[in-house]
């Protein structure tokens, strides 16, 4: 079986995963402010993938006032352009990232029948898209490589 991490990874939990996502939030020019922290927090506790609906009914339910999903999806989109969170493009939803302070693609397999999705590294593959893109005359910007089928225990 080939190695997929071709460099080490420390995974956050917790505290030390908020503190991560503050550290390269503020890294990207951006301010770690209570909204955004509750945004994380609430993020932070799906173990799959979630939508800015999940996660703003998740807030609203923990701040106990209602907060729009519009706004959640500003904050998503912040997150993501820092690395502090990753979207399923193809589930519109979105999962903490582990790792924020390493950056690279990820590639992620998404099951059709229960919906797990796996979040995995394999950095030789993510550049044999990046540069068969280049030889074709295409700048990539942020590759998208998802995998449907079914997982482990589906299959």
């Amino acid at each position: 079986m080939a190695d997929t991490h071709t460099h080490h990874h420390e995974m956050h939990e917790g505290e030390a995963l908020a503190a991560a996502a503050q550290t390269a939030l503020e890294r990207s020019g951006e301010q770690w402010t209570r909204m955004r922290a509750a945004v994380f927090d609430a993020l932070a506790e799906f173990d799959q993938p979630a939508s800015a609906y999940d996660i703003a009914e998740a807030v609203s339910k923990a701040q106990d006032r209602r907060v729009a999903a519009n706004s959640v999806y500003r904050i998503l989109d912040l997150f993501t352009a820092a690395n502090v969170a990753r979207r399923v493009e193809s589930e519109n939803a979105y999962l903490a990232n582990r790792h924020p302070d390493c950056l690279h693609d990820c590639i992620f397999l998404v099951c059709d029948n229960c919906g797990t999705t796996t979040h995995l590294d394999n950095d030789k593959l993510a550049n044999g898209v990046r540069d068969a893109a280049r030889a074709k005359g295409f700048n990539p910007e942020r590759p998208v490589i998802e995998v449907r089928g079914l997982c482990e225990k589906c299959g």
